[in-house]
């Protein structure tokens, strides 16, 4: 294919294709990729995100599809083709998104009118699927734990072994999701999903292990989604069982005009603490949150939350509330987020030997990014760097954390 215009290549992917040779049109569509003009490249990306579309290849479509966003944020077209990709792969809140961003960069009245036919598209949901994160994770307090090497109580000052205070070190977490969904009708589904978050350390006595799994419906009405679930999780640290919690929740989102979402979950749920059963109790939750397309490739959400737990011993029972912004933009090379959170915690009563009540707050600052220009097949290289402070009127709790995260994530 050497010496070839790319009008010559072109056609001869064309005539591949109408041939059935899917392999000689991919080559000639790769070598387009390469070529110095931006319409060329674009071109050709997109005729072989349609072919691999053709040939049930949707993630490596996907990955040419946010490449192609990258060079020209404002196609309409190919950002709806990503979505109909993406919902074909079951990334139900990613595909919705995209669907938004479409909306908000302003789409043609012809357009604008296949839009709620690729909406309809995420009812027809691949019915299984996953998705993987890994990543090295150099982090400044991996137990989150004080700095200070002594405790004040009501009797003496503790000293505080070296277990019990601050450790850097640095981890390797693991974060993935299974899910199997199966629809009844168009507007209901059934589904399963396990997920796991682990950070595992060279010394094993700081490893934490969360994962669970959930049943659940979706019952699609109009501008409505409302998924009522069930499910419990596990949580190990240091190799020991540290607690089981039951759930029960409820999520309801609703489309707010044609580029925002309003989402609200509600639960409840029983928490078993292994370590120490004074802690058992109930566990119920509040969340209300915001999201909207700014534009075809920026946005952000604002979500408010509350908390309210209960336990055997009334010093271990809290009040907590708090609120986040998130941010996000793509550009030519990479995704950019970034998000803070703020949250006030109260608890009912004082610890026997602690001489104040435990009251406190907490701050978080987190920015990252996602290289998708530097995509192996459907991953590419995600980095993460986040700030935490917590400010207690105990010691014990009383903390600064700083980590980032170095690893990989799905490109789209």
């Amino acid at each position: 294919m050497t010496g070839l215009r790319a009008v010559d290549l072109f056609d001869i992917a064309l005539r591949a294709e109408q041939a059935g040779k899917m392999d000689v049109a991919e080559r000639a569509y790769e070598a387009l990729a390469h070529d110095p003009d931006v319409e060329v490249r674009t071109e050709a990306r997109f005729r072989h995100a349609m072919l691999l579309k053709l040939i049930h290849r949707d993630r490596e479509a996907a990955v040419l599809l946010r490449a192609i966003l990258g060079d020209k944020p404002d196609a309409a077209r190919v950002r709806l083709e990503l979505g109909a990709a993406l919902a074909r792969l079951g990334y139900v809140q990613a595909a919705r998104r995209e669907l938004r961003n479409a909306e908000a960069s302003g789409l043609p009245k012809q357009i604008a009118l296949i839009v709620d036919q690729y909406s309809l598209a995420l009812r027809s949901l691949r019915p299984f699927g996953g998705s993987l994160e890994i990543g090295l994770a150099p982090d400044t307090n991996i137990n989150r734990a004080t700095r200070s090497e002594t405790l004040d109580t009501i009797i003496a000052p503790f000293q505080l072994s070296d277990d019990a205070r601050a450790k850097s070190g640095v981890g390797l977490n693991i974060g993935a999701q299974v899910f199997a969904r199966h629809w009844l009708n168009p507007r209901i589904a059934l589904e399963a999903r396990l997920s796991s978050h682990s950070s595992f350390y060279r010394e094993n006595q700081f490893d934490d292990l969360l994962y669970g799994g959930q049943l659940g419906m979706e019952l699609r009405l109009g501008k409505n989604a409302i998924a009522p679930t069930f499910g419990r999780n596990w949580r190990r640290f240091g190799q020991k069982a540290y607690s089981i919690t039951d759930t029960a929740a409820v999520d309801w989102q609703r489309s707010i005009g044609r580029t925002g979402l309003t989402d609200v979950r509600l639960s409840t749920g029983r928490a078993d603490y292994r370590v120490n059963d004074l802690q058992d109790g109930r566990i119920h939750s509040a969340d209300l949150s915001f999201e909207r397309s700014l534009s075809g490739t920026f946005g952000g959400a604002v979500t408010l939350s509350g908390q309210r737990q209960t336990a055997r011993d009334a010093a271990y029972a809290a009040w907590s509330g708090g609120a986040s912004l998130l941010a996000w933009k793509e550009t030519r090379r990479m995704s950019l987020f970034a998000s803070v959170a703020a949250r006030r915690l109260r608890a009912d009563a004082r610890i026997f030997l602690y001489p104040a009540k435990r009251e406190e707050w907490f701050t978080s600052a987190s920015v990252g990014a996602t290289f998708r220009q530097l995509a192996i097949r459907d991953f590419a290289p995600l980095v993460r760097v986040t700030y935490e402070r917590n400010a207690s009127t105990l010691t014990l709790y009383d903390y600064h954390r700083l980590s980032a995260t170095f690893g990989i994530t799905r490109a789209f």
